[in-house]
């Protein structure tokens, strides 16, 4: 053998241990990286560590909603519930589970995908046995060690545990969504019953909740909690748990579901975050992945306007009131302070229902912002004459000829604007969308934080007296632009969320933002706002001071009305629709901005006495903007 060869070979040599040794390396680290600190599957019947629901605080620390504090777990053996409990479960979450060993790569990964396709969210394909693992012994993070990690824990269980032995543990311990850990306390709190004494229907609704506890909540979305219930049902009339006659009987049985239990402060916001924490960091990481999530609410203001909102709607039943809303928010930083959805949530019906979220029409309350369009574009001044007399318009997008009303019936002559806008004539109003255009007015809009218009086409000049449906959020935002002088600011919910190990995920930033709303606080300047103009300071200024002006509105609403706030100077201003549906208020501070909405759920009118803006909505807004004088921040 040459030299040359003799080294050759041992280049080689050499080259098989380095490739060795690296496969060797390799693999060692991939086993630490998977199997370093790996829970113990024996530990699954005799878990400490339960799931830790999010936690949900005001501004100040004060406990909005915490499930993981309210949790009551009660075990349950699967030989004391009805069959029929189990086998919902399993029609539902895992056909196979009597067949596989842990997991399902067929069946479960090819569901995952079908689902995928069909809902356009991506789904995990676990077996039951992995669903366990993942609630109990592992985190909900969505990474491909978790998942390995879960495989494996997985088949190590069904070595240990017999098939029933698992059953049991995961009816023991998922969540069901609330405070209900585990079928027993599931049971409880929808049914006030125990499982053992659960009907077919029943045990198919609790079924379905644990794959998504919050999404399928008959609480939240009760539509579609009921047919993931009658999906359950069919699941298991295909699977041959039940026959026909059982599965037609079980589908048209309806629910008695409990109302929930009156342990949620600000119930409105706290699911309005919910769904925001959700749509952010994913349902299971929300459900049991132990956030702690400090919002802009201040409970004290939140209570405060409730007990306002009840008794004052108390007082006009007879005007066909039967419900209201609240949003407080804080212009310069956009923060919410409170948000009351609807007068009572956990009324029957449709308490549930948030009114700040949904989209109303306006009435006149649009009208500054029409008016502030004109002037920006230097199409009229404050002191712009209107003529206010009978008057029909034909313009673009007016099928016929259109013929507006005041809302007193009368015509009052040469106005100008400030007193157009200060009385809300209709009149002047409708000339002055004719002036800006139906399309300018919509594109404007959006800059003023309003996304709800969509087609210029789909309105008329009707618009500018409330025809078309918006969201009482995008008012809060509008009006924060006249606050603000100019700047809108978009609303903001969160101030800060840690997860379980206090890390921090997020934390709100703004230069205008002081943690205790209740000390005096100067106005913040235009320049400290940060955001784009809606409008330039000088139009802000004009609109927010035609607002304030009393005797500018003396005409429709008489001096010192419910739209005065002794000793301060508060913009404000009322929308009644035509029709007598929706019925608002809404004013403003520097500091602090209260919009109210009065009527009915249903969309049914109220009583026609209702003839000024001043008898709904404004006595309500009134107190409620008048009890911030204590906390020194008008």
């Amino acid at each position: 053998m040459t030299n040359f060869q003799q080294i050759k070979s041992v280049i080689n040599k050499r080259k098989r241990i380095i490739f060795i040794f690296g496969l060797l390396s390799g693999f060692f680290l991939v086993f630490f990286y998977i199997f370093y600190q790996l829970p113990n599957p024996y530990k699954l019947k005799d878990f400490q560590t339960t799931p830790l629901s999010t936690q949900i605080l005001d501004r100040n620390g004060k406990l909005l909603y915490d499930i993981y504090k309210e949790q009551n777990r009660t075990s349950i053996q699967l030989k004391n519930i009805p069959k029929f409990v189990s086998e919902a479960t399993i029609a539902i979450e895992d056909k196979d589970f009597y067949k596989h060993g842990g997991i399902s790569f067929f069946s479960g990964m090819l569901r995952a995908f079908k689902d995928s396709l069909l809902t356009g969210r991506v789904q995990g394909g676990s077996t039951l046995t992995q669903q366990l693992i993942k609630t109990s012994l592992l985190t909900s993070e969505r990474t491909i060690r978790r998942k390995i990690r879960e495989i494996i824990l997985a088949m190590m269980t069904e070595k240990i545990y017999g098939k029933d032995e698992i059953l049991e543990m995961y009816l023991n311990q998922v969540p069901y969504g609330g405070a209900a850990y585990g079928i027993e306390q599931a049971s409880l709190l929808y049914f006030n019953k125990p499982a053992k004494e659960l009907n077919l229907p029943e045990a198919a609704f609790l079924a379905g909740l644990p794959q998504a506890p919050s999404l399928y909540s008959p609480y939240l979305n009760p539509k579609l909690s009921f047919s993931r219930k009658n999906t359950v049902l069919k699941k298991m009339f295909d699977q041959k748990y039940i026959d026909k006659k059982t599965y037609d009987k079980a589908i048209s049985q309806k629910l008695d579901i409990r109302p929930p239990k009156n342990i949620i402060k600000a119930p409105h916001f706290v699911f309005y975050i919910k769904k925001l924490l959700e749509e952010k960091y994913g349902v299971e990481t929300v459900e049991v992945g132990g956030l702690k999530v400090t919002t802009t609410l201040d409970l004290d203001i939140q209570e405060a306007a409730e007990k306002t909102l009840k008794e004052e709607l108390e007082k006009v039943e007879d005007l066909n009131i039967s419900n209201g809303a609240v949003l407080v928010t804080r212009p310069p930083t956009g923060e919410i302070l409170a948000m009351i959805g609807s007068v009572d949530y956990f009324a029957t019906g449709s308490g549930a229902f948030n009114v700040v979220t949904a989209e109303r029409q306006p009435g006149s309350s649009i009208k500054p912002i029409n008016y502030a369009i004109g002037i920006d574009r230097k199409l009229v001044t404050a002191a712009t004459v209107f003529i206010d007399s009978p008057t029909c318009f034909s313009a673009s997008g007016q099928p016929k000829g259109y013929c507006p009303v005041n809302y007193d019936g009368k015509f009052h002559g040469p106005q100008a604007l400030r007193f157009s806008l200060g009385n809300s004539f209709n009149i002047p109003a409708v000339k002055m969308l004719a002036f800006n255009g139906v399309k300018e007015f919509v594109a404007s809009s959006s800059a003023f934080g309003i996304t709800s218009f969509k087609d210029p086409k789909n309105y008329g000049l009707a618009l500018t007296l409330g025809g078309g449906e918006v969201k009482m959020t995008e008012m809060a935002q509008a009006f924060s632009s006249f606050a603000n002088r100019g700047k809108v600011k978009k609303l903001t919910e969160i101030l800060k969320v840690e997860d379980k190990l206090g890390k921090i995920l997020y934390k709100f930033s703004d230069p205008n933002y002081v943690k205790d709303i209740k000390k005096p606080m100067t106005a913040p300047s235009s320049l400290s706002i940060s955001g784009k103009n809606a409008i330039s300071p000088e139009t802000a200024f004009i609109i927010s001071h035609i607002l304030l002006d009393d005797n500018a509105r003396s005409q429709s609403f008489g001096t010192g009305s419910y739209l005065s706030v002794s000793g301060h100077a508060v913009s404000v201003k009322t929308g009644t629709t035509d029709d007598k549906r929706d019925n608002w208020t809404i004013g403003y501070t520097p500091n602090f901005l209260t919009a109210v909405w009065v009527g009915n759920n249903d969309n049914s009118p109220m009583n026609p006495w209702l003839t000024s803006g001043v008898s709904g909505a404004a006595p309500i807004w009134n107190k409620v903007i008048a009890a911030r004088q204590d906390l020194n921040i008008l």
